[in-house]
């Protein structure tokens, strides 16, 4: 029996775990508007350099089908800041790399133990009654996303100020801190008996009897990818039309904030039960955000209004997915989760690496095609989540 207090009554943790969301999530995106120094650093083709991105998403898809299960059976006190730990030396070695190998292994190695936020948002949701669980995730995910969206900015301005590699030093040094703190007050949950084989059996028994756990996480992973693709091309992008500066690349990234705060209003009314609604609307967002950015090459002004849409609608459609997954089976958060989180970054890691091929074969008008058509597989997904969940409703 779980005998965890409410923490929806203690905002000091819940800002703590938000913070903790958003170190660990933007430690996978500083290399985002690095792009140009770092190939001007290691004197390396740019297309070589923006894979890190790739496998930035790569390893933590690894991490959340692997590792992400495990908060199920293991003491999530001590699990939590051991992944912290564990992934601020894959930063410290980005830190001190003299080559794009070692950056590329730092980066793998961060990626893959950063998942610890991803047991920490399901962690939050076995604390928390269910009329508060939109809320509290919503708060988590706002903290992850602006975590994403500030990595990008402060990298760009510390690239300027000092060295691109300053922005994985400090971030090693504050995720250090953070588990430590964490690890003094998050309270204590009762596990799973399972063994580490057998969660691997009841995922696959997920998979093929939770039908609205497969759509909403391809739902997911193809809106996810369709966003992706700026993560690849935002730097050269900005850079090839505007000549903008590492920083200043961050700042226009930053306009996604305003998307990012939604999400813990978004999980509000989601827990009314508007989650159909939004979840359309997000995708519509994302739709439209495309035309803006297709005349972004044109105009910076566009660009930014996209970037600020098509963030909202990502905001919007995973908070909603969000809702719909942690109400499938309280008993297994961690793993549906993991689930759900594997798809969304192995769509992320496909609309990053697909992004920058299309920039290098068909310039920006490609790029924009293949995130449009990675809308359009998202709505193909949400309709067979809207059919599924009507059918079901209609059961005696």
């Amino acid at each position: 029996m779980n005998t965890a207090p409410d923490i929806s009554q203690d905002k000091t943790l819940l800002w703590l775990m938000a913070i903790a969301c958003g170190l660990c999530a933007g430690a996978n995106y500083y290399c985002q508007p690095l792009i140009y120094s770092i190939h001007q650093s290691f004197q390396i083709p740019q297309s070589q350099v923006a894979l890190t991105v790739t496998f930035a998403q790569v390893s933590y898809a690894l991490g959340l089908l692997f590792i992400v299960p495990m908060g199920d059976i293991v003491n999530k006190t001590k699990f939590i800041p051991l992944l912290m730990f564990l992934a601020s030396i894959g930063l410290f070695l980005c830190a001190f790399s003299s080559n794009l190998s070692m950056l590329w292994i730092g980066t793998i190695i961060t990626g893959l133990f950063s998942v610890a936020a991803q047991v920490l948002i399901p962690f939050a949701t076995m604390t928390v009654k269910p009329e508060k669980m939109g809320e509290v995730v919503g708060l988590l995910m706002s903290g992850l996303l602006v975590g994403i969206l500030l990595s990008t900015s402060l990298a760009g301005l510390l690239s300027n100020l000092f060295h691109w590699k300053v922005i994985y030093l400090i971030s090693g040094v504050l995720m250090l801190c953070i588990a430590a703190v964490l690890k003094a007050r998050l309270p204590f949950i009762s596990t799973s008996k399972l063994s580490y084989l057998a969660v691997f059996q009841s995922m696959g028994k997920l998979i093929l009897e939770e039908r609205r756990l497969v759509y909403r996480a391809l739902l997911g992973a193809f809106a996810f990818a369709a966003m992706s693709v700026l993560f690849s091309t935002i730097a050269v992008l900005l850079k090839s039309s505007f000549g903008l500066a590492d920083f200043m690349v961050g700042i226009v990234a930053m306009v996604g904030v305003f998307g990012a705060l939604s999400t813990k209003h978004v999980g509000k009314i989601a827990d009314r039960g508007y989650v159909i609604a939004l979840t359309w609307g997000g995708l519509a967002l994302l739709a439209i955000s495309w035309v803006f950015l297709y005349n972004g090459q044109f105009s910076l002004w566009s660009y930014i209004l996209g970037f600020g849409l098509i963030n909202l609608g990502l905001a919007t459609v995973h908070s909603s997915n969000q809702n719909v997954i942690f109400r499938l089976r309280p008993d297994a958060k961690s793993r549906i989760n993991s689930i759900y989180m594997t798809s969304y970054f192995t769509g992320g890691a496909c609309g990053s690496a697909l992004g920058i091929y299309a920039w290098q074969h068909g310039g920006w008008l490609w790029s924009c095609l293949v995130g449009l058509c990675f809308v359009a597989a998202a709505m193909s997904f949400a309709l067979l989540d809207w059919q599924h969940q009507r059918q079901h409703t209609a059961m005696p």
